[in-house]
């Protein structure tokens, strides 16, 4: 199944990427730096003809740079990500919610009956077949069919889960690297501004430091729309690495509760 499955997941992320990059691209084209060039072009404007005015921070100009652009097709990306990955915990959640091993209170489970419990769990369809839950249901059913120890069937399915935990959280790396990256476009930004700033001080020594304030404010503006971003998607990520977790956590406690406790050894 993992050959199936991780394929899909990559062209996904392929195909996120490439429609972030045309979506944010075109809106940047389009409205972004159109308005910010009108507004920049006002307020020079405003401010030749009188000195004492102030220009007032525009959202426009500022997010109109290539870096700010950037980061905001990343952000776009690891949303979809995120939502892929929700998706995918939410169905395998619903699982949690259907008795998958019906055992009546009071009735055990012996070594002889997993044959039978284990046919039920195998008549799910394929894809919820390779979920967790019964993933783990059907390695202790198996398990406490052929050893015969309850101990060992919990040891199991506890290994199973805490595996499935590393790997979900081994799978959250593209998302934090997106979330790392996002920081470090704005710094490039910010070195980018100094040093186009710095290119131009001999105008402003002259008088004339129009350029040098659009630099800096280039080097400024980027840093504070990615670190804002980046605020906003490690929120996002702890609350899916919790998600992630109680689904972990509540499929062992379902093994345990509907499964283990009712089996009984000879």
């Amino acid at each position: 199944m993992k050959k199936k499955t991780l394929p899909v997941e990559f062209i996904f992320q392929l195909f996120a990427l490439i429609i972030s990059i045309i979506i944010v691209h075109a809106f940047y084209v389009s409205v972004v730096r159109p308005n910010a060039a009108q507004v920049i072009e006002e307020q020079a404007e405003a401010a030749a003809a009188d000195p004492d005015y102030v220009r007032a921070r525009s959202t426009w100009v500022l997010i109109k740079d290539l870096e700010q652009e950037s980061c905001f097709i990343l952000m776009f990306w690891a949303l979809a990500i995120m939502g892929y990955k929700t998706v995918s915990i939410l169905n395998e959640r619903k699982l949690l919610d259907i008795n998958l091993v019906p055992v009546a209170e009071g009735m055990r489970i012996l070594p002889e009956d997993t044959r039978e419990f284990a046919r039920q769990v195998e008549a799910l369809p394929e894809e919820n077949r390779q979920m967790l839950l019964p993933r783990a249901l059907l390695n202790a059913l198996h398990r406490f069919g052929s050893t015969r120890n309850i101990q060992d069937v919990s040891t199991s399915t506890h290994t199973i889960c805490e595996s499935e935990a590393e790997k979900l959280e081994s799978e959250l790396s593209m998302i934090r690297y997106i979330t790392w990256a996002i920081p470090s476009i704005g710094f490039i930004g910010t070195v980018r501004g100094i040093g186009e700033a710095l290119a131009q001080a001999d105008k402003a020594v002259h008088g004339d430091i129009a350029g040098v304030t659009l630099s800096l404010g280039i080097a400024f503006n980027s840093t504070f729309i990615a670190l804002l971003i980046s605020i906003f998607l490690m929120f996002l990520v702890h609350q899916l690495q919790l998600l992630e977790d109680n689904l972990v956590f509540d499929s062992e406690n379902y093994c345990d509760d509907k499964l283990i406790r009712h089996m009984k050894a000879d």
